[in-house]
């Protein structure tokens, strides 16, 4: 971090992505939904609207509001004790947001994703699009992840990535993330007096990704460390993020009135839509290890050539998105790859004029070519 530059206003925001946690949305008392704060939120989002801002709202605690009524109250659940509390939990949940934005005169719209949602390119689009009509026709989408099919290998988990997905779907320019914290801090300020709060992070770096703690007990599934991971898939795509706190009737007021908070800069360098869509993608399908050689050429924006592959790791197709490492393991780019698995095994090392004489077939130069390839 350098300097103390001047964080970001929500009274800019063109379009805003909201996220709520079950924490925030759910009375632990009595599994209900909290109403006042709920109908204190929809006033917020209604100041906004009339400012001109389009506002998603992604929200949590289908589950936790399911748990009471089906007596699922004692100790973690099983995966399909969490897909039935999700199923009961979600008409509940939806309820509560129709009734406290309709009371502003908004019109709510709910939308299930799961990961294949947001990492499969076509249905990536397709909701994208189906979001770019529903604000369009000034409607406020309510998301949250389909806990009722995602199954424990391939689900979100937490709604901090899930927010900075839609936040990149729908080209927003500002994600907030409503916590039951102000913001980011050098240490967890609730075990540590020395923690000191942290008002804009320009970059995250590796000390700021070290902050990262674990998740706080109760409904919540997520914590900084999330939270942080979100800060970066939403940052590479030119969205603005804050940690608010959002225990407080009228969170986002609050903040449009300079409540404090911590925001991550967006990063200044533009990317096409499909590389922002490769920046953030959650569930690689394999790795590709590369020699200094060749990654000294991806940093001065060349392609990866087999040449320079060193390892391949994974059982991956053609076009899906794999990971590029170093020979210490660490993560330099992420791309679609132009072969899959067992040919990138057959043609690493080797250099492209060697490609048909291995497979038989003549295919691209490239492993990942550099319009398929997004540096970390």
């Amino acid at each position: 971090m350098t300097g103390r530059p001047t964080p970001p206003s929500l009274s800019s925001a063109r379009r805003l992505v909201v996220k709520i946690g079950s924490a925030l949305v759910v009375d632990a008392e009595n599994a209900a939904p909290r109403q006042a704060w709920l109908a204190s939120v929809a006033e917020d989002i209604a100041l906004l609207r009339k400012q001109g801002t389009d506002v998603t709202v992604v929200s949590s605690g289908a589950i936790a509001l399911a748990r009471h009524t089906l007596g699922l109250t004692n100790g973690p659940l099983r995966l399909a004790e969490k897909q039935a509390a999700a199923a009961v939990g979600q008409i509940s949940l939806a309820q509560a947001w129709s009734h406290a934005l309709s009371a502003q005169g908004l019109t709510a719209a709910q939308l299930l994703l799961t990961p294949e949602d947001t990492e499969d390119r076509k249905r990536y689009l397709n909701a994208r699009a189906t979001l770019e009509t529903l604000l369009g026709l000034g409607c406020v989408p309510v998301i949250n992840e389909n806990d009722t099919i995602a199954t424990a290998e391939i689900r979100f988990g937490d709604n901090d990535r899930l927010a900075a997905r839609v936040a990149q779907m729908t080209d927003a320019d500002q994600l907030v993330l409503l916590s039951d914290i102000d913001g980011l801090y050098t240490a967890d300020p609730r075990t540590d007096p020395t923690a000191t709060h942290l008002p804009v992070i320009e970059t995250l770096t590796p000390d700021i990704e070290a902050m990262g703690g674990e998740p706080p007990p109760g409904y919540s599934s997520g914590g900084m460390r999330t939270k942080l991971l979100a800060a970066s898939i939403a940052t590479r795509s030119g969205c603005a993020m804050a940690i608010a706190l959002g225990k407080t009737h009228h969170p986002l007021r609050a903040l449009l009135e300079g409540a404090r908070c911590s925001w991550f800069l967006p990063q200044t360098c533009s990317q096409t839509a499909r590389k922002q869509w490769i920046a953030g993608s959650l569930t690689p399908a394999g790795e590709i290890m590369i020699d200094l050689g060749a990654a000294d050429a991806l940093n001065h924006g060349g392609s990866l050539l087999p040449a320079g592959v060193k390892g391949v790791k994974g059982d991956f197709t053609q076009g899906d998105l794999v990971v590029v490492i170093d020979e210490s393991g660490r993560i330099l780019a992420r791309g679609l790859t132009s072969y899959d698995a067992d040919d990138a095994r057959r043609i690493a090392g080797h250099r492209s004029s060697e490609l048909a004489g291995i497979l038989g077939w003549q295919g691209r130069d490239e492993i990942i070519h550099r319009d398929d390839l997004v540096m970390v």
